[in-house]
């Protein structure tokens, strides 16, 4: 590994998710990296070495206090590498904040992979992400800031894909029209993953993605709501919130009614992500199509 490679991987360790387990000491280490190759005062690792003992507290505030932020390594803010490896942190300490069947599974396979540096893998503009990004971000970033700011951060250097391998007169023009989603770790991803998919899903507001099912088994944890949900064709919609993990075993049918929010999530395959998905034919798509759920449900 060059030395670039290593300070850029030492430095994902120096800026680690406050409150992290285990981060203050991540970042002691390589504050003391970054002392040893000159790159660090001798002032400012003692800062690191004191808020070591403690997960969640932001050594910036005392390096500000004491006049050291100058004597600390940065990096451009369009290294996308960095800001997707920020990324799959905060999505890793979001995901250990939730509860539900799935969850163990997940963070298992991501911990194989959330340390690996990635490789920013920009795709052209994407329409669906241009409208309707910021308005997702801006209802998580009142919970959330960090994993919405780390969201924001990495958007541009990701590939948006609108997906176009489902039949339209099945799935419904507003669907293929209205949702775009990006891999972070995955086998065409900026995390090489093989048999393993993690990444964001946007569908514009009151879109109806229509019922399917998949032999992937499939985690949701959707970062937005209310939204409407069914798991059995022609079965009536349930009205959940935002922060409430969806978990599909495989070929389980499923259904998602977008609310007057933009519907964003974190979405993980954890395997069989190369089976496709098929369209269950339903008799009330057209009246779902219709339904707007209020912001309150």
């Amino acid at each position: 590994m060059s030395d670039a490679e290593e300070d850029q991987r030492q430095f994902l360790h120096l800026t680690a998710t406050l409150g992290e387990p285990g981060s203050g000491r991540r970042r002691y280490a390589a504050a003391m990296h970054f002392n040893r190759r000159g790159l660090l005062s001798d002032g400012a690792l003692e800062v690191y070495r004191i808020c070591s003992a403690r997960d969640g507290e932001d050594p910036g505030a005392l390096l500000k206090a004491r006049g050291l932020l100058g004597e600390v390594p940065v990096q451009s803010r369009s290294d996308g590498a960095l800001a997707i490896r920020r990324l799959i942190a905060e999505a890793d300490h979001y995901l250990a904040g939730l509860d539900g069947p799935g969850l163990a599974e997940v963070r298992q396979g991501l911990a194989h992979w959330r340390d690996y540096v990635p490789r920013a893998r920009p795709g052209p503009a994407n329409k669906i992400v241009d409208r309707w990004l910021a308005p997702a971000l801006g209802s998580l970033t009142a919970d959330f800031p960090g994993l919405s700011a780390a969201i924001a951060a990495a958007a541009p250097h990701l590939d948006w894909i609108t997906y176009d391998l489902y039949d339209p007169e099945l799935i419904g023009a507003d669907f293929m029209q209205g949702h775009a989603f990006a891999s972070l770790v995955g086998e065409a991803a900026p995390v090489k993953a093989e048999d393993w998919d993690m990444g964001l899903f946007l569908i514009a507001p009151h879109v109806l993605y229509r019922d399917h099912r998949h032999r992937a088994p499939e985690l949701y944890a959707p970062l937005t709501g209310p939204h409407g949900w069914r798991f059995g064709v022609d079965r009536p919609l349930t009205i959940l919130p935002a922060h409430r993990p969806v978990w599909n075993e495989p070929f389980r049918p499923h259904l998602t009614k977008v609310g007057p929010e933009p519907f964003l999530c974190l979405f993980v395959w954890t395997r069989d992500v190369n089976d496709p998905a098929e369209v269950l034919a339903a008799s009330d798509w057209p009246e779902l199509e219709a339904v707007r759920i209020k912001a309150t449900e």
